[in-house]
């Protein structure tokens, strides 16, 4: 079964799908090791990490292409790939559909946002036509070679048109094709609830936690309660690694040694140890010359 495949089916049945975001196939294979089910690839993280620039729309289609095949070359979890806007018109969507489905995505998310799009928990955003958007999904649903292959139509309208128009665009998205629905950014847990009871009886929903973002935080069991799907922590393991990183330079820069933050980080042989360097060269040396032996 393809992990496009397998991600479908996943949704069909309880409980609800938790996927950590990640940005490169280290935190895949980390996930993955720890027991998670799916993985979510944040265009924001992407921006933070290989930019050090804030998620306003930086990205471009060929460096999350190459997360995408980095990731799947290491990890086969089934992957949700952030693509933003679809970096342009429909047609451009159809072209990034393809790429990503081809490079490894297993779900495809879109979103409403003019270009360039910003963080959907940032203010200041804005808006392409309904109509508009409706025609990418349709081409995303086109475009896609395998329909295992899932299309996330996000809107960011809560933040611009309000709370009822956001419902409205998300039924439309839905009757365009989309497979889960994404309503970005709700203020309250009431809205919360709303959007997972009103949308979540027909189609997967997806919930999005960002700590110290515009939603207010809930853990799995409570959004499964509410009628979501799909939980995404997009950017909790950047923010983990920034601190810690900021932490471990502040005490290299003080102390001119690595000896106080020495417990919060893998010596030499636990980092071989998680990345399984001693299987890889093991299998290595089976192709060593005169050495040679079957491994099939």
């Amino acid at each position: 079964m393809s992990s496009a495949a397998a991600f479908r089916e996943r949704l069909r049945r309880p409980p609800i799908l938790v996927a950590p975001g990640v940005f490169d196939a280290l935190g895949a294979l980390i996930a993955e090791q720890a027991g998670f089910e799916a993985l979510y690839l944040s265009g924001a993280s992407l921006a933070y990490t290989r930019l050090g620039r804030p998620d306003i729309g930086l990205v471009s289609l060929a460096e999350l292409a190459q997360a995408v095949g980095q990731i799947r070359e290491r990890v086969a979890l089934p992957l949700i790939v952030d693509a933003d806007t679809g970096f342009g018109n429909a047609l451009n969507v159809q072209r990034t559909v393809s790429l990503l489905e081809r490079e490894g995505a297993s779900a495809i998310q879109l979103e409403d946002q003019s270009s360039p799009k910003r963080c959907g928990h940032l203010d200041g955003k804005s808006l392409i036509r309904t109509g508009e958007m409706v025609g990418k999904i349709r081409a995303a649903v086109d475009a896609r070679r395998s329909g295992d292959t899932i299309i996330v139509a996000r809107t960011d309208a809560i933040a611009v048109e309000g709370f009822a128009a956001a419902i409205e665009r998300a039924e439309r998205y839905l009757e365009a094709g989309a497979d889960v629905l994404f309503v970005e950014a709700p203020p309250t847990r009431e809205r919360l609830a709303e959007i997972g009871a009103g949308l979540g009886r027909r189609v997967p929903v997806l919930a999005n936690m960002v700590e110290g973002g515009k939603t207010p935080l809930a853990g799995a069991a409570e959004l499964e309660a509410m009628g979501f799907r799909i939980v995404i922590f997009p950017g909790g393991l950047v923010r983990t690694v920034a601190k810690a990183a900021t932490e471990y330079f502040a005490a290299l820069r003080r102390d001119g040694s690595a000896e106080a933050t020495r417990g919060r980080m893998f010596d030499f042989a636990g980092l071989n140890g998680v990345l399984g360097t001693a299987a890889m060269l093991e299998h290595g040396a089976a192709y060593d010359g005169e050495r040679f032996v079957d491994v099939r």
